[in-house]
């Protein structure tokens, strides 16, 4: 009996599951439709506390899941999912058989409560409405991860050893630096995607993610501060960091100190006063990462906007109803423009989702025009769009949600230091920390790690505790300023979901210059 399953298992079983879920549908009477999703990955994993090892291991994940679409008269979904091990890999056609039944029976027993219920209510069952799935374009593809040094063959004691030389570092930079916790992991995921219309698609991503935590005591009191590093890359992201297109971070031993650093300076800062104003302000990319996941990325998802999670996550400022909505109306300035964009090399790169759908571009906003939603192959259908292939989901056994992607506001032509040497009197924001978002992401609360007093064109002082609070749609319509620095930033932990699904993404932007008011200590 295996130990383990390997993601080179994906390959050998990938024609057999894909005969098995054509079958399975021809074989069902009332099965309109089916999907299985297929994972497995294998990964290490090494945290350090204060300089001494805290933990570390390496494991693999196996998981399935499948959605069936059935019934007689009205169309239900049903979805089924399981974690699994080495010993199920020897029966797997039979586990996913069962896991295919199991949802096509919840499909049909959901369908024929359907319609029960609408002939019981009338016009009010009427809104149970027939699920169906806008069309996509059915592929058969593969697709390889990109890593220079592959996640599986790096030794974990050298792991264990490179973080604890990061923690001990920093644990000795400075007498101020009272804590410290260093992380990394780095894994190969493989998925299986095959379907009743076809599809078959196979990736194969390398992931691997670096944080840092540091607390520094100062003269004002403590300061905490940590950040990520993370990338669709191998180990080598931990070693010698990366320098692309898009995202650039040092190694992990120069990350982590330079935010130690900060820290230890940041600590010893006044702290910001808030203003009963708005005021001029600089935001940096990284700051911005966090503006355009939490007031852009959130409520631009078309299940949360369509009110599928209001009851535990909130609405959408873009859209009320179907008639009171802000599609082709201004919520910004000329210069603001934001994307979706899984295509694009970013940690929530992929090219298909999982339903299948080719991953696109959506633009939320063209020159300050909203413009539409991230969406799936059900929403789709709702509002009579194109499906655009962000619904995914943190694990195969989980039932997939729309989520961002590399999500991120486009880049201008201005130079960021002419951004601010033309300011007199304003403030500069950098990077990003905690978020407080109104339940219709309609205004929002960000604190920033840093903020720096701007004087004729000149950077000043630095203070900490601070940050900016406005309506969305008032600092969009201020932005009279956009740089041409366009970075991407590695979002680890975006939580959403009722079970909580915690997803990697990419969010980000240029400096942009609004106006807002800043918050800080009274």
């Amino acid at each position: 009996m295996p130990q383990k399953v390997s993601i080179d298992a994906i390959p050998q079983v990938r024609d057999a599951v894909f005969d098995l879920v054509a079958a399975y549908q021809r074989g069902k009477r009332f099965c309109r439709y089916a999907d299985v999703r297929l994972e497995v990955s294998e990964g290490k994993i090494a945290v350090a506390e204060n300089g001494m090892d805290k933990f570390s291991g390496e494991d693999y994940g196996f998981a399935l899941g499948v959605r069936v679409l059935a019934g007689e008269h009205s169309a239900a979904p049903g979805y089924c999912g399981e974690l699994i091990g080495a010993a199920d890999l020897p029966r797997l056609s039979e586990r996913l058989r069962e896991a295919l039944d199991h949802a096509y029976d919840r499909a049909l027993a959901s369908a024929r409560a359907k319609d029960g219920s609408r002939m019981r209510f009338g016009a009010l069952g009427d809104a149970l409405y027939d699920m169906t799935l806008a069309p996509v374009d059915v592929r058969q593809d593969t697709i390889d991860a990109q890593y220079q040094v592959d996640p599986r063959e790096v030794p974990l004691e050298d792991a264990v050893q490179y973080i604890r030389d990061v923690s001990q570092r920093i644990q000795g930079l400075d007498p101020g630096v009272v804590f410290n916790y260093i992380s990394a992991n780095t894994q190969l995921e493989r998925q299986l995607f095959a379907s009743s219309e076809g599809a078959s698609i196979q990736q194969t991503i390398a992931v691997t993610q670096g944080t840092c935590f540091v607390v520094a005591q100062g003269p004002e009191g403590h300061q905490e501060m940590y950040d990520f590093t993370g990338h669709q890359r191998g180990w080598e992201l931990i070693t010698h960091g990366v320098d692309e297109e898009y995202i650039k971070f040092d190694h992990l031993m120069d990350f982590s100190l330079e935010l130690a650093r900060d820290t230890v300076t940041l600590a010893a800062c006044k702290p910001l006063k808030p203003t009963d104003k708005e005021v001029i302000v600089v935001t940096d990319p990284h700051y911005n990462a966090l503006v355009c996941h939490e007031v852009v990325g959130h409520p631009t998802e078309l299940d949360r906007a369509l009110k599928f999670e209001t009851g535990y996550a909130g609405r959408s400022w873009f859209l009320r109803d179907l008639k009171d909505n802000q599609v082709g109306k201004r919520v910004g300035s000329d210069l603001v423009t934001a994307f979706s964009d899984p295509t694009i090399d970013g940690f929530g790169h992929y090219m298909y989702d999982d339903e299948g759908t080719p991953a696109r571009r959506v633009y939320h906003f063209e020159n300050g025009i909203f413009g539409g939603f991230s969406n799936s192959r059900q929403t789709a259908a709702l509002i009579g769009a194109e499906p655009n292939g962000h619904y995914k989901a943190t694990d195969a056994y989980l039932v997939p949600l729309i989520r961002m992607s590399n999500t991120a506001f486009a880049p201008g032509d201005r130079d960021p230091h002419d951004i601010i040497r033309e300011v007199e009197d304003g403030y500069y924001v950098v990077g990003h920390r905690i978020p407080s978002i109104a339940e219709s992401r309609e205004n929002f609360r960000i604190t920033a790690m840093k903020v720096y007093e701007i004087k004729n064109g000149e950077i000043g002082e630095m203070f900490r505790d601070g940050g900016l609070s406005s309506d969305s749609r008032d600092f969009f319509m201020n932005v009279d300023a956009v740089g041409n620095d366009f970075q991407l930033f590695a979002i680890p932990n975006c939580g959403k979901g009722q079970p909580m699904q915690t997803k990697r993404m990419s969010n980000g932007g240029p400096t942009l210059r609004s106006r807002a008011r800043l918050t800080g200590t009274a």
